[in-house]
């Protein structure tokens, strides 16, 4: 499954940071399946200070510009994001116009096929 991650940040305001991760503890459900609907299988947005990290699982052959344009055609979606925008903010990195921005990826667990003894609990090995 391809999995992607993207940056956003929160506007620098205790409370509004609050009502944001509240807001979300108590998506509309019209959202949850409207990226579920696009292909979207696994996804966690994680916070740190007025950063906010998503990584998310998709189906292969899924399109974040294409797909996320569908999800946005539903109303009840795109009131969401409306209402989301009010706490959020590119972060300094993003391209003008940019919202969510697309991270790279610099290091995967999975590029790296284990070495000899490298089991459950096991550790590297140590030069002697």
């Amino acid at each position: 499954m391809p999995l992607f991650a993207q940056a956003l940040d929160l506007v620098d305001d205790p409370a509004m940071a609050e009502a944001y991760v509240r807001m979300h503890r108590e998506v509309w459900p019209e959202v949850t399946d409207g990226l579920r609907r696009i292909g979207i299988r696994r996804m966690h947005i994680f916070r740190g200070g007025t950063r906010l990290f998503m990584v998310a699982e998709a189906d292969e052959g899924f399109d974040p510009a294409r797909d996320y344009q569908a999800y946005a055609e539903d109303p009840r979606t795109r009131a969401w994001d409306e209402l989301m925008r009010r706490y959020q903010r590119p972060a300094p990195f993003a391209a003008p116009g940019q919202w969510w921005t697309p991270l790279e990826a610099v290091f995967d667990l999975d590029w790296f096929p284990p070495t000899r003894d490298a089991g459950p609990g096991a550790t590297a090995p140590r030069d002697a």
